[in-house]
């Protein structure tokens, strides 16, 4: 899945997450899962593996290569845009976990013809999902960004938007310096834009 990817200490917790998410959505084998940002489909694999149809969106084609290869029967992945999937009331569960495409869709260079990029996907996912199907998203909290401000970050109130110099490592381990921009909320505004 990407040796370098798979260092970060956010992917640590895979098992455990996904434990989580089959006991609050009380998930059973066979049932249509959606996982929207999947990056190279470290939940996908796992509920993949656990018996579920899972099909990984992403609009990264690199990420989307990483998770094909050897992937189990019942996983599917696509290269596309969570801001124009075109899902119908098509999944018994849709998650967006660890920022995938949930509040990282702005910052300059994105695709500014949509207005709300955050509150398009999240539009989106509500329409993947059959009536009664349930929804889990990850987003980042602004009273945390607020909180742990570091030296060179900038955060807008306003917007809600976080700019944070950080440095990635690529695929083969090469670290880059990068801006990234993220979408941070209060529990408030996730509760408005449901």
């Amino acid at each position: 899945m990407g040796a370098a990817y798979l260092r970060y200490s956010f992917t640590y917790g895979t098992v455990s997450e996904v434990d989580a998410i089959v006991e609050a959505l009380d998930l059973r084998p066979g049932q249509r899962i959606l996982d929207v940002g999947c990056g190279p489909g470290r939940h996908a694999l796992e509920l993949a593996g656990r018996g579920f149809q899972v099909v990984g969106i992403d609009i990264s084609s690199t990420f989307i290569d990483l998770a094909r290869d050897g992937a189990p029967p019942g996983a599917t992945f696509l290269v596309g845009d969570a801001r124009r999937m075109e899902f119908d009331s098509e999944f018994d569960a849709v998650i967006s976990l660890c920022q995938g495409a949930f509040g990282l869709a702005g910052g300059p260079g994105s695709d500014q013809t949509v207005m709300d990029p955050d509150g398009a996907i999240l539009e989106r996912i509500v329409a993947a999902a059959r009536p009664g199907g349930g929804v889990v998203l990850s987003a980042f909290s602004a009273y945390f960004q607020v909180r742990f401000l570091e030296d060179g970050d900038t955060f807008d109130a306003g917007t809600g938007v976080n700019l944070e110099g950080t440095v990635l490592r690529d695929l083969e381990g090469v670290e880059v310096e990068t801006d990234l921009w993220t979408t941070c909320f209060t529990p408030r505004e996730l509760r408005l834009l449901c």
